[in-house]
């Protein structure tokens, strides 16, 4: 069983920068695959982006590609993103998801472990 819980979600204008945070409770974190999915009102949840247990393998949706950074810290079970440049329509709940089975569950929709979600709201 894997818990996560995200941080560092809020409120920002257009154009301004926020970094989410997840932790997770995995005793060899570095043999999860850990990444990031959002849903905005109305609409589906849909796959952010996503990094491997080593950190070498990462991909990005095509529509936050050079605007978002995932990245993750293994030695403190952590992982980020990083956001720039936000738009109204970047307007969702996150959600850390993690995968025993690589990044690939990622692609699928259909990793084993999600957190609670975390608000960020980007205000025209």
């Amino acid at each position: 069983q894997v818990q996560l819980v995200e941080s560092g979600g809020g409120s920002v204008q257009a154009g301004g920068s926020l970094r989410l945070s997840c932790t997770a409770s995995a005793r060899t974190f570095s043999d999860v695959a850990m990444g990031w999915f959002r849903q905005a009102p109305g609409k589906e949840r849909e796959f952010v982006a996503v990094i491997g247990g080593s950190g070498r393998v990462i991909n990005y949706a095509d529509s936050v590609k050079g605007q978002f950074t995932i990245s993750r810290d293994n030695a403190k079970k952590a992982m980020y993103l990083q956001m720039n440049s936000l738009k109204f329509e970047d307007t969702a709940v996150y959600y850390c998801a993690a995968s025993f089975f690589g990044t690939h569950q990622f692609k699928v929709g259909e990793p084993e472990y999600w957190g609670q979600g975390t608000q960020v709201t980007v205000s025209s």
